[in-house]
């Protein structure tokens, strides 16, 4: 077994990467999943090599798009991979309608679709209006996890078999579309060096080494599980227990069970664990977690200092996006300087600060965060208006206000899209919610904005409530003041049982407002 493969760049695709791990690390276990058998490397690449076979007799090729459709688990977790290696892969969230799924399948112009026949979703069905053929994934309690075969729904005759040719560093081995929050979603295509180099920047940043397992609990159509623990753990020779999803009511068993040395996660998910962690005092005290990861979103410094109190392990908030395949800045491990508020240090990419003007600026100047280096997309697919407005001087404009201090740590003041404008007053979200959430009451506070009728946008916060705790608007608001300038207190305080989120469990500031009827 290599001693630090989390070391070696010359791997610039995923088949390189599979037969590296193949050859140096042959009967060690990459995958694990709840009541399956373990995955070896040797069986991984045996998988996908017949996975690649199968899509070429199918008549995919490389740089073909193939669809995923399928629930967390380790085929979701193996197909990226392998669909990865001789064709590109683009999975989609299996809980998307009828009307989402036509959408993305025209959009991406798939030439086939990978489903679990047992999913209770009309991809498939969608995918025949559009004459895309559909293979079904077969698997078996009694298969090593990940394992699986694949057939053609199907009688129709199928096309001409491509040329069995893996994919190489400059085809795109996966895309994403955006969030489309604002706008009309756009595809992120990322190259097997873009995803190659991710990956090792990930496992260096951990310091990732083959004794390592990670408890994936995050969605694997999304960046952040597939760049931030599938395919980090590969370039480390790592292990990877490859759950259904995040569910808090098993998180602990898993924990127990799997003896992960990490997890990664988004803070919401972090708070509901932390939520449940007093109900299982005794698994969190056989845990031994080397480290916790969160990405995707901002973590609140209080979710930060409880998580480590309770686990006993160092918290590393890190800093990613789609379009820079996940990672581009991290908190270091100890005994290197961790800051809470801040989202590290570059990790892979150039970072810098840079004015409207396409100006770089100096260290504790606030502006728009760029990034450029090989894990950062060459730009978007077929949207040269997008690209435009993307790339400034060779530098990628991520969307997200912020500023490197004297050490080079980035602090994320917030997304620009999400800064309220309250009059001409700009208020970061983030700012409020760590005033909001050091209230004893207050489990989890989101900011954002809600129209007025001659101010613009005004200040308005989602509060969940701490167990067995009260408080009322007036509270919330009298604390506010006491920290805040006046202009930042928000005007409207709404208390819920649970705030709405995203697909990926990620809180979502725009809309929200329309989303709980202050419009």
């Amino acid at each position: 077994m290599s001693s630090s493969p989390s070391t070696d760049v010359s791997i610039h695709s995923i088949p390189e990467l599979l037969t590296a791990r193949a050859a140096g690390s042959a009967e060690h276990t990459a995958f694990l999943a709840p009541g399956r058998g373990e995955l070896s490397y040797a069986a991984l690449l045996q998988q996908s090599d017949h996975t690649v076979a199968t899509l070429n007799a199918h008549g995919v090729k490389r740089n073909d798009r193939v669809a995923v459709v399928l629930p967390n688990g380790p085929e979701m977790a193996v197909a990226f991979v392998a669909v990865a290696s001789g064709a590109t892969c683009a999975p989609l969230n299996p809980a998307y309608k009828a009307d989402e799924l036509k959408f993305y399948l025209a959009d991406l112009d798939a030439k086939a679709l990978i489903v679990d026949p047992a999913l209770d979703s009309p991809a498939a069905e969608v995918a025949g209006e559009l004459n895309i053929p559909v293979l079904d994934i077969e698997t078996g309690d009694n298969y090593p996890a990940g394992t699986f075969d694949l057939k053609l729904r199907s009688d129709d005759e199928p096309p001409p078999p491509a040329n069995p040719v893996f994919a190489e560093p400059g085809d795109v081995a996966l895309v994403l579309h955006t969030s489309g929050t604002t706008s009309r979603p756009k595809i992120v295509p990322l190259s097997h060096t873009n995803v190659c180099a991710s990956a090792f920047n990930i496992a260096r940043t951990l310091a990732l080494a083959p004794e390592d397992r990670c408890l994936n609990i995050m969605p694997l159509f999304h960046i952040h599980g597939l760049m931030g623990t599938v395919i980090s753990s590969l370039a480390a020779a790592a292990q990877l227990v490859a759950t259904p999803g995040f569910d808090a009511m098993k998180f602990f068993g898993w924990l127990d069970e799997f003896k992960p040395s990490w997890y990664s996660a988004v803070p919401t998910m972090h708070q509901v664990i932390l939520a449940r962690a007093g109900r299982n005092n005794e698994i969190v005290e056989r845990a031994k977690l080397r480290l916790i990861r969160s990405s995707s979103a901002a973590l609140p410094p209080q979710v930060m200092k409880t998580l480590e109190e309770t686990f006993r392990a160092p918290v590393i908030e890190s800093y990613g996006m789609t379009e820079a395949s996940h990672q581009m800045a991290s908190n270091p491990l100890p005994p290197a300087a961790r800051k809470p508020g801040s989202v590290g240090l570059p990790a892979g990419p150039e970072i810098a600060v840079m004015n409207n003007a396409g100006d770089l600026q100096a260290a504790g100047e606030t502006a728009e965060v760029v990034i450029r280096g090989a894990n950062v997309t060459s730009g978007y697919d077929k949207n040269p208006d997008a690209d435009k407005t993307a790339y400034t001087n060779g530098w990628f404009r991520t969307g997200d206000q912020g500023y490197l201090d004297p050490d080079g740590y980035l602090f994320i003041t917030g997304r620009l899209k999400e800064i309220i404008n309250r009059g001409g007053e700009k208020i970061s979200p983030r700012e409020v919610d760590e005033v909001l959430l050091d209230h004893p009451a207050v489990r989890q506070a989101v900011t954002f904005a809600m129209p007025h009728r001659t101010l613009g946008e005004d200040v308005a916060a989602a509060i969940v409530l701490a167990e067995n705790e009260t408080a009322d608007a007036k509270q919330i608001r009298d604390f506010a003041a006491q920290r805040l300038a006046h202009f930042k207190v928000p005007s409207r305080v709404v208390f819920l049982d649970e705030v709405p989120k995203g697909p990926t469990g990620k809180l979502q500031r725009i809309g929200l407002a329309k989303k709980l009827g202050l419009t």
